[in-house]
């Protein structure tokens, strides 16, 4: 089993591609705290947007495509879609995937939980791992933004 620092791979990543997220400050955070941040509105092949920092304030504009490039992609979507986000991440060059499950336990919903059942956590792991990739389910990714502040993304 390989070991993924989370700290490590946010002071590694400059673009991070967000496919949905439990709440806007996902998407918020990692805006303020200096990366390039696009995120995936909706199913479609147009439904992308940047997130961007503008006078103090984080605005959303349409961008209508996904990135060319990307370092990280964090998916707050079922284990299920895991397949096409592999895919997304070996597309846009990514060599992170981190998952959120919104559950702090066994049918627990928490907008910050991240708590999957070891078996899935496992089988994730290593859809993710033959692919080439690192995989990363906790902690919770607005937290390490939050405790390591602007020099993330500088």
């Amino acid at each position: 089993m390989i070991t993924v620092n989370p700290l490590a791979v946010l002071k590694s990543a400059k673009t991070v591609l967000v496919i949905d997220w439990p709440s806007k400050e996902v998407p918020e955070l990692l805006a303020r705290a200096g990366f390039q941040v696009v995120v995936r509105r909706g199913p479609g092949p147009t439904d992308y947007a940047v997130y961007e920092l503008k006078d103090g304030q984080v605005v959303s504009r349409h961008v209508g495509r996904r990135p060319e490039q990307a370092d990280l992609i964090y998916s707050y979507r079922p284990l299920n879609e895991l397949p096409d986000i592999v895919s997304a991440a070996q597309s846009v060059g990514a060599t992170t995937i981190w998952t959120q499950s919104g559950l702090s336990a066994p049918g627990i919903r928490d907008v910050r939980g991240c708590w999957l059942p070891d078996d899935e956590f496992r089988s994730a792991q290593q859809l993710v791992q033959a692919a080439g990739l690192n995989y990363l389910c906790q902690p919770y990714i607005g937290d390490v933004v939050r405790s390591c502040g602007r020099e993330l993304g500088s």
